[in-house]
């Protein structure tokens, strides 16, 4: 193979769910694909994939993080376009879990696939290596297996499983690229059934269902105890099976089953007769609309085994178990489980026992070493911990020995003794500074050297793992830290925001105006980053006070600050750099769009909502869009005319739309078409650093004030009056939201002058500050403000 893989054209086989996300998101990373599958009996030859294509567009949540990416797309049928697999770089094999049709697709495609491509099978858990016999020698050597979890975009891990022939070289370049280009974090398993993530996964869901007949408990009453309250995702148990489909957990469950006759769990590799009962009927689950829950009206049901029927779903945690939980000590919370008496609280120990000593028992076969398990189950399942780091942070030495007990005293899922590493006298978990233990050698792992994890400054951590240090401090404020990293780059310093949700109120104003001061005068440049969100908008608290008060002199004085601060990102003698990820709404999104550089990760979900709060944006964003408008009308043959270009942003702000990716936020004119995205959020700090020293090093200079800006004007404020007129007579807006909305085309059409009048950005600022303050004066907005931050939910007033 080449030193270097770039995958300029990849192809996926099999245009099902699966097989049309994964090439939704390589789309996402720019890579042209050739979405293969059966060439259609009637009509289209290439109907099949067309239609999975079309279906994208239906999905929530959305694949494809652009609607534009779906061109780079193509579709094919096997029987017209073999021949195309000679142009791409990679091949991912995406179709049914059947050996037999798997292997007969080998066949068909092995003399077609480029001599330098590599060949992926996305199998969810059958054998790498017997799908490997099927393949040419020549072939061999660059195939591998690499499981993407469910929704491709969205889930984190993705496992990478050699085979007995795969060149290490493959899986190297393979790891680097799934990496940095898609953003995912690579697990390599062992070639064993469902390899690591799915294999501890199901069994954590057939356990649960095994407790929950055995306690007696209802299926939204586990799903309670099962979700946020122990660190898993909101679908918990229950939902979870529903939304991954029964009848693909329940092929899930025979491959454990078929491949696995030894494992001491075996008896339990089995679905319970109620879920193979919804099977037979087709309730598999929210693709069928109904399986363990089911929606009726705006009411969601959940079955009760005992009535034979559906019931309204109200999953409670008993006080006593809620108060266990809520303990902050891990040792002492276990402690209290196993001791109650509650059905809950059995439930739950019994529950965090079996997935402790299966995963112990199994760890030698399935994986390299614990790390790999524990992440596995981060970036796979959703869980906040792993297995192996739950344990070890309850004490390991303790609940080791209330599993053994309980194995001996026969209520573990099975009698299998512990490993006897689990038991070393001087064993205290497994992850420490020297790495993860691995039951394969008896040794601890070192995290993979490859050099794509170079550009991680501050990976994922793990209990027990040594964290890394975060830099010196230059100066701080109890709203902001300045710092940098003397071992990277120490000129460039790093603004986090430390205030809660990085919400902007008058101590990050300050903060952030100190910090351009003093990079001006002693760095070279400036990087605004701390990990999601990158912040949520102004401190409404702060607000809601002042307007209590009648302070709105003070208030209309905290905007002009929040407008200088802006205007000192943008107007600094060095590079400002937003590092952004997550949520940058309203403030948030006015800082970005001042910065003079941005760098996105892919799920950046950005915009201005100050309209859900009766608001309009008066930190420079009406502003920045107006000049936006004016800039893009200068390139057209009247540019003058810029209404064009302020009615779908003032569509934007009216509706206080938010980006659904960076990309959208590109679209949306908050970023710019250059400004870079990045796929792995954990590269976002080592790209914006970068960024920022090769701005500095080209002689960055500000941007001068702009002091001649066309406006749209009154008439672009009666255009869009209009619009807002038909929108409240016909009842589709309030009466205050028609006021709110006029503000916004005010401040966007830079104030009741002539349409093409120039006027500089003070006048333009003055504008949106004037309309923010008067809106504040209302008792409407007040009555917003104070609804979102009691309930999180706008108020329709």
């Amino acid at each position: 193979m080449n030193n270097r893989f770039i995958v300029k054209h990849a192809a996926v086989l099999g245009a099902g769910v699966m097989g049309a996300q994964i090439a939704a998101h390589l789309a996402n990373a720019g890579i042209a694909v050739t979405l293969f599958d059966l060439t259609a009996k009637e009509g289209d030859r290439d109907g099949i994939a067309k239609k999975a294509l079309a279906g994208l567009k239906k999905l929530e949540p959305a694949p494809l993080a652009s609607p534009s990416r779906l061109a780079l797309i193509t579709p094919a049928n096997y029987d017209d376009h073999l021949d195309q697999l000679r142009n791409c770089d990679l091949v991912i094999e995406a179709i049914a879990e059947r050996m037999d049709w798997k292997t007969a697709l080998y066949t068909r495609i092995a003399p077609h696939v480029s001599p330098d491509a590599i060949l992926a099978s996305n199998t969810s858990g059958l054998s790498i290596g017997e799908l490997a016999k099927s393949l040419p020698e020549s072939l061999r050597t660059r195939f591998c297996g690499v499981h993407f979890f469910n929704p491709p975009r969205y889930m984190r891990l993705v496992e990478l499983i050699a085979t007995p022939y795969t060149e290490p070289v493959v899986l190297d370049h393979l790891e680097s690229w799934l990496t940095s280009r898609l953003g995912k974090g690579v697990i390599r398993a062992q070639d064993t059934p469902n390899f690591i993530g799915n294999r501890i996964g199901v069994f954590a869901i057939l356990a649960a269902m095994h407790h929950t007949e055995r306690r007696g408990l209802g299926f939204d009453e586990v799903d309670a105890l099962t979700g946020p309250k122990i660190g898993r995702p909101k679908s918990a148990t229950y939902r979870t099976a529903d939304v991954v489909g029964l009848d693909t957990l329940a092929h899930v469950v025979s491959t454990l089953r078929d491949n696995l006759p030894d494992d001491p769990w075996h008896r339990y590799f089995q679905l319970p007769a109620w879920l193979n009962a919804l099977i037979e009927k087709g309730a598999l689950g929210q693709k069928t609309g109904i399986g363990v829950y089911r929606k009726q009206g705006k009411e969601i049901q959940v079955l009760d085994l005992a009535a034979r029927d559906y019931r309204p779903a109200a999953g409670t945690v008993a006080d006593e178990v809620e108060a266990i939980l809520k303990q902050r000590d891990p040792a002492q919370r276990f402690a209290s489980l196993r001791a109650s008496t509650h059905p809950q609280a059995q439930f739950l120990w019994s529950l965090f026992r079996d997935i402790f000593h299966y995963s112990a028992k199994q760890l030698e076969h399935i994986a390299d070493n614990a790390r790999d398990v524990d992440l596995a189950m981060r970036w796979g399942f959703g869980w906040a911990q792993g297995p192996f780091e739950t344990w070890q942070a309850a004490g390991w030495q303790g609940i080791a020995d209330a599993i053994a007990e309980d194995i001996a005293a026969g209520t573990a899922m099975s009698d299998a003794p512990l490993p006897d590493w689990v038991r070393a006298a001087d064993r205290s978990g497994v992850h420490d500074a020297a790495g993860s233990y691995s039951a394969r050698d008896g040794k601890q792992h070192p995290r993979p050297s490859l050099a794509v994890y170079q550009r991680q400054l501050f990976p994922e951590r793990l209990i027990g793992e040594t964290a890394s240090d975060r830099g010196i401090t230059l100066w701080e404020n109890a709203g902001v830290r300045l710092w940098h990293l003397p071992e990277v780059d120490a000129g460039i310093g790093i603004l986090s925001f430390t205030s809660k949700m990085h919400t902007i109120g008058d101590e990050v104003l300050d903060g952030v105006m100190h910090a351009v001061e003093h990079s001006e005068r002693h760095l070279d440049a400036l990087v605004i980053w701390h990990e999601a969100p990158f912040a949520v908008g102004a401190n409404l608290s702060q607000v809601v006070q002042a307007c209590a008060a009648g302070q709105f002199d003070v208030l209309e004085a905290t905007v002009a600050k929040f407008q200088r601060a802006s205007l000192s990102l943008q107007r600094a003698r060095v590079p400002t750099v937003a590092a952004v990820q997550g949520m940058a709404l309203g403030g948030g999104c006015e800082f970005l769009m001042h910065c003079s550089h941005r760098v996105l990760a892919l799920e950046s979900y950005v915009g201005l909502v100050e309209a859900g709060v009766g608001l309009v944006p008066a930190g420079g964003g009406s502003k920045a869009l107006a000049a936006r408008a004016a800039e893009l009308a200068a390139h057209t043959a009247t540019p003058n005319e810029v209404f064009p270009f302020i009615q779908p942003v003032f569509q934007q702000i009216a509706t206080a739309q938010v980006s659904k990716s960076a990309l959208q936020a590109i679209e949306m004119g908050y970023a710019r078409a250059h400004d870079p995205v990045v796929f792995h959020p954990d590269e976002l700090l080592w790209v914006a650093i970068r960024q920022a020293r090769a701005a500095a090093d080209a002689g960055y200079a500000p941007p001068l004030p702009v002091t001649n800006i066309p406006v749209a004007g009154r008439t672009g404020i009666a255009n869009l009056e209009m619009m807002l007129v038909n929108m409240r007579e016909g009842g589709m807006i309030s009466a205050h939201d028609y006021r709110v909305a006029r503000s916004a085309a005010v401040a966007l059409c830079g104030g009741e002058v002539d349409a093409g009048t120039h006027v500089d950005e003070e006048w333009l600022l003055a504008v949106e500050r004037r309309e923010f303050v008067a809106l504040l004066r209302t008792p409407e907005t007040q009555a917003r403000i104070e609804h979102t931050l009691k309930t999180g939910k706008p108020l329709r007033n």
